[in-house]
């Protein structure tokens, strides 16, 4: 008779859940009775208000089975009634899930995406690179352009156009900040193959102007880094008004979210492009999830989110604009709390309230 498997998954427990300000993100640090720690980060938010409620919400962790992922979630997620869904806690609840599937994926040994069914890729196509490059419509735009402001834009995406030829790809940002009145001059100009897709065309929340939209402009439309969980997503893709969606493991709600996400969007045939703005640790988080599911386009990623050091990854970029999947065990990515620490402290990384206005004084969409 052969020995029995050690199941260490059964009694490690969460000790402490931490969370630092880290200049405008926040990392959430989660410890645990067998010596490991996860990370995960917190994105696009008033980082020191997320990182107090992260620390909050880690009064429902602490205790717990860090390996009971799916079920963390539906504890922090439903929690509350009156704060159900909303951007602040959605988007703190998505970097303590990324901190546990860290844990999971260390305490077996393994790359997070193992776990996540394994990869479907051996490379993840990523931007921006030589070949896939993003363009926009520069400052806020109000609802009607003139001729000259209509080929303002359309020499944006001409211009990014030629950088990367006619064997690249461009996609252009909207980004809200152009009415459908404006999208609708500029679209009539476009061809079906100008863009890989024109991103979020309109402000979230009201399908019709989706439809218009789509009446309107040629190219394939995508929208998604501000729709967060199942719920949200769920009706634009039964309304089939986009081509590519596009969410973001730190907007949605984590790994837990994003790999449902991708399945609904399976679903309806349409493939995800991540969106992300987060450090090398979001990033990395959302690679994972890229690496594993089966429609998939390409991957939003920059570098200098935050200084040199902070958080360490294990992919590169090759001279296409393919990285390679994380390596190691949990996300794969090392952070250097100290450092992480020092620069939350330095008064240029602080985080500040936005002020987008229109030429008259106006706020605007953005």
């Amino acid at each position: 008779m052969s020995d029995p498997v050690e199941d260490r998954a059964s009694s490690i427990r969460v000790t402490a859940l931490r969370a630092i300000p880290v200049g405008p993100k926040g990392y959430v640090k989660i410890e645990t009775s067998h010596g490991i720690t996860g990370w995960g980060e917190i994105n696009n938010m008033e980082t020191r208000v997320a990182c107090a409620l992260a620390e909050s919400l880690g009064e429902m962790v602490v205790g717990e089975n860090p390996t009971a992922v799916e079920h963390l979630w539906q504890r922090l997620f439903r929690a509350h009634r009156n704060l159900r869904g909303g951007g602040l806690m959605v988007h703190t609840i998505a970097a303590i899930d990324m901190a546990l599937w860290d844990i999971a994926g260390k305490l077996h040994g393994v790359p997070v995406y193992r776990l996540l069914g394994g990869p479907c890729r051996h490379k993840v196509w990523m931007y921006p690179s030589p070949k896939a490059i993003k363009t926009g419509p520069g400052g806020a735009r109000s609802h009607g352009g003139s001729p000259d402001e209509v080929q303002q834009i359309l020499d944006r995406i001409r211009d990014a156009r030629a950088k990367v030829g006619s064997d690249g790809v461009v996609m252009f940002d909207a980004h809200s900040k152009m009415p459908p009145p404006l999208t609708r001059q500029v679209g009539g100009h476009l061809k079906s193959d100008d863009l890989l897709f024109w991103e979020e065309g309109w402000v979230p929340g009201n399908i019709e102007v989706m439809r218009r939209v789509r009446e309107a402009i040629p190219v394939p439309l995508a929208t998604g880094e501000r729709d967060r969980t199942i719920w949200e997503v769920r009706e634009i893709l039964e309304a089939q008004v986009v081509d590519v969606l596009q969410p973001d493991c730190g907007h949605g709600g984590g790994i837990t979210q994003m790999e449902k996400v991708a399945a609904l969007a399976e679903a309806h045939h349409v493939p995800i492009a991540p969106h992300c703005t987060m450090s090398y640790l979001g990033l990395t988080a959302s690679l994972h999830v890229a690496a594993s599911v089966p429609f998939f386009l390409i991957h939003e990623g920059y570098t200098g989110r935050l200084p040199e050091g902070v958080a360490r990854k294990t992919w590169e970029m090759d001279g296409e604009g393919y990285v390679s999947l994380p390596e190691g065990p949990g996300l794969g990515v090392e952070v250097d709390e100290a450092l992480a620490r020092e620069v939350g402290e330095r008064p240029e990384q602080q985080f500040q309230w936005p002020d987008n206005r229109l030429e008259d004084g106006s706020v605007a969409d953005y």
